[in-house]
């Protein structure tokens, strides 16, 4: 952007003052200054480069899917709350439910506290496919409907992958800390906690959890749904590989952590 155009020193980039510089970056990592100066006036221009730019609209888009789900959610958690302290015994009759909204709630509002806070990114994927494919598979889950409880597993089987899943998600989202994101893209490569064992364990981690969820409330939409989605992630990470690997770095480490999402299968 030029605010004066016939300035002949419009393109020259100076140093901007310390304290502005200072200020602007802390509040917005990679943005990038220029100064011009015409008869002892100062324009300040700001450029905002591509993958700044990519990184707010990511952003704008996650905050806006989680007051989404917090609108679905909110409603039914204040319900069983409401319950709950008018009926303290069903505390004691449906304590995985209670452990496993609370587990929801912490795996996506840790997710959302991530993103709002991370750093900026060496590197960030333009491709409409992957942007495409990150927000199907941040939505698609949504759309699981409810369904009778299964007969033939046990429902405590059930409740333990998925309760397991949820765990990993959470674990996998604390190790990546500033790092995690939805799009593709590079912002520091993480080794520690289940990075240890394979390479996506936030996948793994969703995956446990709808197998967890088919388990004990089966269903044709929902097979579909969660093959679908797992589908997806898959094409995912193959994708975001391609970014990562430029690295040496995640060279090294995948080199050393040979599975991607399933021990000893893939």
């Amino acid at each position: 952007m030029n605010v004066d155009q016939n300035s002949p020193a419009v393109d020259e980039a100076r140093t901007p003052p310390p304290f502005l510089g200072r200020s602007l970056s802390n509040w917005v990592p990679g943005l990038r200054i220029k100064f011009a100066f015409r008869t002892g006036k100062q324009n300040l221009l700001v450029l905002l480069p591509k993958d700044l730019a990519l990184d707010l609209i990511e952003r704008a888009v996650v905050l806006v899917l989680f007051l989404y789900f917090a609108t679905k959610m909110l409603p039914r958690l204040a319900g069983l709350i409401v319950a709950e302290i008018a009926h303290p015994e069903l505390l004691l009759l449906v304590p995985s439910t209670n452990l496993e909204a609370a587990l929801l709630v912490i795996s996506e509002s840790l997710g959302v506290f991530l993103i709002l806070t991370r750093r900026s990114a060496t590197m960030v994927s333009t491709h409409p496919l992957d942007w495409t494919l990150s927000f199907i598979a941040v939505n698609a889950p949504l759309l699981a409907a409810p369904a009778a409880a299964s007969t033939l597993v046990p429902s405590q089987i059930a409740t333990t992958l998925m309760l397991t899943g949820m765990i990993i998600q959470i674990s996998a989202k604390a190790v990546l800390r500033r790092s995690y994101g939805l799009v593709p893209a590079n912002r520091g490569i993480k080794t520690g906690g289940p990075y240890r064992f394979v390479r996506h364990p936030m996948y793994a981690g969703y995956t446990l959890t709808h197998i967890g969820f088919l388990l004990g409330f089966p269903s044709l939409q929902n097979s579909l749904l969660y093959l679908t989605a797992f589908l997806i992630e898959v094409a995912r990470l193959i994708r975001q590989e391609r970014i990562l690997s430029k690295d040496p770095l995640y060279r090294k480490y995948a080199a050393r952590v040979c599975y991607r999402l399933l021990p000893g299968l893939f």
